[in-house]
């Protein structure tokens, strides 16, 4: 990665940060996609640089950095045209050389905790064909911690009365662009020694690929 572009969130009273995170990140997803290959694989991989996970819950700050092998790949994507809607709440930085001294490297990549009820439900929907809101609210046999300190226990329940676990990976909530529910995409962050080339997602994440820590 030879190149890198920075975008800021500037959340004020009105807007907060987890709804520029969505409207931000929504727009990039997009614009990902555009430029994915026949393998759904894209040249830019994402980081997010103030990223910090703590004992309870981890937050993904309020920068977003999107790197790529070349300036080309970054000027295709045009990321201003994308967000020219949301000019007073991001500020983006022009496109810039990755410095030659960096503090190492780290792979960002989706998470997809088994806890999720929303997760559990679209599972359960693709699996006996039927909508997702029904399967949500359908009454099943499930494995539920009841009480603090007891086992799982099987009983008859809706997903979406599902106790609520944490779960402490920071999280942005986008649209899925084919059936239109909202969902959790987690991103989980691994530092590594190592600089690893490799292609991204359409979410600019990925299992093995690194980008660059500064």
């Amino acid at each position: 990665m030879r190149c890198y572009l920075e975008i800021t969130l500037i959340p004020n009273a009105d807007i907060n940060r987890h709804f520029l995170w969505s409207k931000t990140f929504q727009q990039i997803h997009l614009g990902l996609v555009e430029m994915q290959d026949d393998q759904k694989r894209v040249p830019i991989g994402l980081s997010f640089p103030e990223y910090k996970m703590g004992e309870k819950f981890g937050v993904l700050g309020s920068k977003l950095r999107l790197f790529a092998p070349d300036e080309a790949a970054l000027t295709r994507f045009d990321v201003a045209r994308r967000l020219s809607r949301m000019s007073d709440y991001v500020h983006c930085t022009g496109i810039r050389p990755v410095p030659d001294a960096v503090k190492g490297y780290a792979v960002y990549q989706r998470e997809q905790p088994k806890t999720s009820k929303e997760r559990l439900a679209r599972r359960y929907a693709k699996r006996h064909n039927m909508d997702y809101e029904a399967a949500l609210n359908s009454k099943v046999e499930l494995s539920v911690k009841l009480e603090a300190g007891m086992k799982y226990e099987k009983t008859l329940m809706s997903y979406s009365e599902m106790p609520h676990q944490t779960i402490p990976t920071p999280f942005i909530r986008l649209k899925s662009l084919s059936s239109s529910n909202t969902f959790c995409l987690w991103i989980k962050k691994s530092e590594v020694e190592n600089s690893n080339d490799g292609t991204f997602t359409t979410y600019g994440l990925s299992a093995t690929a690194t980008v660059p820590e500064f």
